[in-house]
């Protein structure tokens, strides 16, 4: 079920691309390019941080629901979707973090 609203919703971004951006606040993110995208991303991350920081529950709640959508417009940007951070989250299921980190290739 939770795989199925993050593939809705990551259809109806996708669909959003090219669209009017006075109809659609996506198409305008679309439209003003990645570093709009990234600076909601990141707007919402702090919000997040904020909320936690606040104590209380449901505005995490709230504010990581708007960190996961603008996140997925990131992905969406970049021709990705909720399944493919699904099937990295899978590949990564039961290795140890460490372990996890230490095998990434360094930058």
């Amino acid at each position: 079920m939770s795989d199925d609203i993050l593939r809705r919703v990551g259809a109806v971004i996708d669909s959003r691309k090219g669209a009017d951006p006075s109809t659609s606040y996506v198409a305008k993110l679309f439209d003003k390019g990645l570093d709009s995208i990234l600076k909601k991303v990141g707007e919402e991350a702090t919000e997040t941080v904020m909320a936690a920081k606040d104590g209380d529950p449901q505005k995490v709640v709230y504010e990581v629901a708007d960190l996961w959508f603008h996140s997925m417009v990131a992905l969406a940007h970049f021709g990705l979707t909720p399944q493919d951070v699904l099937n990295e989250l899978a590949r990564r299921e039961g290795l140890s973090g460490l372990v996890e980190f230490a095998a990434r290739p360094k930058a």
